[in-house]
């Protein structure tokens, strides 16, 4: 029996690499796309002569529409399938940001902004429903960073490969662009749709009739899933004031010059990528996530200070956004970890649904707030106002250990 294990185990890898892979992509066109905007912030403002807040009302028409609709989402993907959920999200966000780049109109972009937020809506309930039901218990684990991890690069890759699609074709021109990779990567899933396919058991395909029930809601609105909420946004403004606004706050509060200051955003959100994938070896090996998120926020809070304090030479500016980002990404596996604690059996999607909804609302309120500041001449405020955020947030994961199951007490 062990033998025949152990065969069917080494049947499924080559799927499981396939699965995982097909899905890393996907997340990494969608955290590409968050970030479309933000790098081409100077060259869309001087075209249309808008303000930042104005330019923020895109960033929020697309996450307003996310927090709004991706419970829907959720039920759609249940009801149709992961997969074709998926494909349609990419190239309905594909779609918009090619019009967006075609059309001569800025309040149109701003429309098909709240288009893209629909595509968006798609990727976190298809990706995680076809990776927990395509993919082997052994490697759910190495999937669910190998995903995670895929994200945070797209968020990487965006502001260095744009500024150079700007320089060869323009900024409508990067947009189209982009367009062209949501498509490539829904042609790949459709080819590879196979891999993407076969059976879900009933169990996962079908929550149980009490998840839908008062007792659900109940849970979703006690004061420790709250608190959780909470965590969210609060992160949520914070990468957005760092993501979103770092490159146009250094360059009105020091001159930095265009390049040094997207180098520093690229090497803050490529750190995150490594942060990550520490964050989940130290998340395996310690119960007290709770302190280990406290831990990278005070860290997190202090990179934002001296950034936003102190005018730092190139080098140093760089080395303080990639130190930022690294313990930005330290925190999310443990971040995960607190919220799986709080989930009883059976309500883990529902649960984390809730929380993540934090990352639209935050997204909602950042870049209006953030671009506000901006017009009205504080750009430290940026980095201070992060800085806070992340103090702020300690006390709402504080507290938060992991429970051990059962079967780990047993083990």
């Amino acid at each position: 029996m062990a033998q025949a294990l152990e065969i069917r185990t080494e049947t499924k890898r080559p799927r499981d690499t396939r699965v995982i892979g097909l899905t890393s992509g996907a997340h990494f066109v969608s955290h590409f796309y968050i970030l479309l905007l933000p790098p081409l912030f100077p060259f869309v403002r001087a075209e249309y002569g808008v303000s930042y807040i104005d330019l923020g009302l895109a960033l929020a028409a697309f996450n307003l529409v996310s927090a709004g609709l991706q419970t829907s989402a959720g039920f759609l993907t249940d009801r149709v399938g992961a997969s074709a959920v998926l494909v349609a999200g990419l190239l309905l966000s594909a779609g918009a940001f090619a019009l967006a780049g075609l059309v001569p109109s800025f309040w149109f972009l701003v429309a098909m902004f709240a288009v893209a937020g629909l595509g968006n809506t798609v990727y976190h309930p298809a990706d995680y429903s076809i990776l927990a039901n395509h993919v082997s218990a052994q490697r759910m684990g190495q999937a669910f960073s190998i995903h995670t991890f895929a994200g945070m690069l797209g968020s990487a890759v965006a502001p260095p490969a744009l500024l150079l699609l700007q320089d060869l074709v323009g900024w409508r021109g990067a947009f189209v662009a982009a367009a062209l990779l949501g498509v490539l990567a829904a042609a790949v899933m459709i080819l590879q749709r196979d891999a993407l396919g076969g059976p879900i058991p009933r169990a996962a395909n079908r929550p149980p009739e009490e998840a839908a029930n008062g007792e659900g809601w109940k849970l979703l609105f006690s004061l420790p899933l709250l608190r959780n909420l909470a965590f969210f946004v609060m992160l949520a403004i914070t990468a957005g004031g760092m993501q979103n606004y770092s490159v146009v706050a250094l360059g009105a509060l020091y001159g930095t010059p265009l390049s040094i200051a997207n180098a520093a955003l690229s090497a803050y959100l490529l750190m995150i990528s490594v942060g990550v994938l520490v964050g989940g070896l130290l998340a395996s090996r310690t119960q007290r996530h709770d302190l280990v998120a406290v831990a990278g926020l005070i860290a997190v809070a202090i990179t934002a200070l001296a950034v936003g304090l102190v005018s730092l030479g190139a080098g140093l500016l760089i080395a303080s956004m990639a130190i930022g980002g690294l313990f930005a990404g330290l925190i999310m596996p443990s971040r995960d970890m607190i919220v799986r604690s709080l989930a009883p059996p059976g309500s883990f999607g529902k649960v984390f649904g809730f929380v993540t909804t934090g990352f639209n609302l935050g997204g909602i309120v950042s870049p209006l707030l953030f671009g506000w500041l901006m017009d009205q001449g504080h750009p430290r405020a940026i980095f201070l106002l992060g800085a806070c955020c992340s103090l702020l947030s300690i006390p709402t994961v504080l507290g938060f250990a992991r429970r051990r199951s059962p079967q780990e007490r047993r083990a």
